[in-house]
C-alpha cells in the first residue's frame, strides 16, 4: 500500500498552510451556491443570476442525481441535495424537473427504514437535520407525499424535552431547529398531534431564549451571533408577535459591515463538533432570513410626502 499512502501525504501537504495547519475541506462551494441561491431567490434577485446558478448546479449534479458539498468530492449528500431540489424548484420546476426527479430519486434511495434520512448512504444512521431538510424538498414534488408522515413522526421522536434536536453540521442548536421548523408548515397541519406539538415546542424555545440585545447565541446562555440570530429569525417570522422578530431583524442590522457582509462566529462543524468558518453562509443565511420576513412587512402610512424613503412595520396579522 506504499503507493496509496505517498499519494494521500501528497495531496494532504498540497493542502497545508502557512500556519502548519489543514483544512476540514478544501472547499464547499456547492453547499454555498446551494444556500445562496435559494437566498437570492427569496430576496429577488434578478432571473438571469438566478438561472446562471441553476445551470451551474445542473453541470455539478452527480450521476446518481445528488450533490456534494464542493464539486470535488464524489459521495452525495442529503443536505446539498435537498437544497439544490428546493431552489430549482423554486425558481423553474418545470425547466429543471428532469434534475429534480433524478434529485429525488437520489434522496429516497438512501432513506432510512425508520422513515428518516441519513447526511451520506443508505444504512447509515437517520438524523433529525436531514430529515427536516428531506421532507421541505419532498414537499415540492406530489408524488413522495408517502413518504412525509414517517419523517415527520421520526422527527418528532428526535425532538429532546426542551423542544430542541440532537447535533447536526452546525455548531448552532437553532439550525436544526428552523429546518424542523419549516417542515412541518404550511401544508402538514393535517399531520398528528405530535407534529403540532412539535412545531409549537420549537417556537416555544427560540421565543424564551432571545437575548436582551435582540439576538440569539448557538446554546442558551451563550451571547449573541448573527448566524444562529438568523436561524432564528426564520421561526421568529412565523408567529403572531412580530417584536422578537423585529428585535432579532434589529441585531443583526448591528452586525452589517459598510460592504453588506455579516459578522459572525464559526458555525459549521466536521468532523463533528470540529469548527470551520464559512463567511459567506452567514451572509447568505442572513437574506434567506429577511425574506422570510419579507412578507410580515408593509408600508408605514405615516411616512409623510416629502420623505425620500418608506418606513416599514411589521404587519401584525395572523401568520401564514
Amino acid at each position: 500500500m506504499d503507493s496509496v499512502v505517498d499519494a494521500g501525504l501528497s495531496t494532504a501537504l498540497r493542502h497545508q498552510r502557512e500556519d502548519g495547519g489543514l483544512p476540514f475541506v478544501t472547499d464547499t462551494d456547492t453547499w454555498s451556491t446551494v444556500v445562496a441561491g435559494l437566498a437570492l431567490g427569496g430576496a429577488g434577485a434578478p432571473g438571469e443570476v438566478l438561472h446562471r446558478i441553476a445551470r451551474h448546479l445542473v453541470h455539478v449534479q452527480h450521476a446518481n442525481g445528488g450533490w456534494s458539498y464542493t464539486d470535488h468530492a464524489e459521495l452525495s449528500d442529503t443536505d446539498c441535495t435537498t437544497g439544490a431540489v428546493e431552489f430549482l424548484h423554486q425558481l423553474a420546476p418545470v425547466t429543471y424537473r428532469d434534475a429534480i426527479e433524478r434529485a429525488l430519486d437520489a434522496l429516497v434511495a438512501v432513506r432510512g427504514d425508520d422513515g428518516g434520512f441519513p447526511t451520506y448512504g443508505a444504512g447509515t444512521p437517520s438524523e433529525a437535520c436531514m430529515t427536516a431538510a428531506a421532507i421541505n424538498a419532498l414537499s415540492t414534488q406530489g408524488r413522495h407525499h408517502h413518504l412525509l408522515p414517517p419523517a415527520l413522526r421520526f422527527l418528532a421522536d428526535c425532538q429532546m424535552p426542551d423542544g430542541s434536536f440532537p447535533p447536526g453540521w452546525s455548531s448552532s442548536r437553532l439550525h436544526t431547529l428552523f429546518r424542523a421548523y419549516l417542515a412541518t408548515r404550511p401544508h402538514h397541519r393535517q399531520s398528528s398531534l405530535a407534529v403540532h406539538d412539535m412545531s409549537g415546542r420549537i417556537a416555544g424555545l427560540v421565543q424564551s431564549t432571545q437575548n436582551a440585545d435582540g439576538g440569539f447565541g448557538q446554546r442558551d446562555g451563550a451571547s449573541s451571533d448573527a448566524i444562529s440570530t438568523a436561524y432564528a429569525l426564520i421561526i421568529l417570522a412565523g408567529q403572531r408577535d412580530p417584536a422578537p422578530a423585529a428585535q432579532a431583524t434589529g441585531y443583526l442590522l448591528t452586525q452589517q459591515r459598510p460592504d453588506g457582509s455579516i459578522i459572525s462566529v464559526p458555525d459549521m462543524v466536521g468532523p463533528r463538533p470540529f469548527p470551520y468558518h464559512v463567511p459567506v453562509l452567514t451572509d447568505a443565511f442572513t437574506l434567506l432570513a429577511l425574506g422570510h420576513l419579507t412578507p410580515r412587512i408593509r408600508p408605514s402610512r405615516t411616512a409623510g410626502p416629502g420623505r425620500q424613503h418608506r418606513s416599514a412595520q411589521l404587519a401584525k396579522r395572523t401568520a401564514p
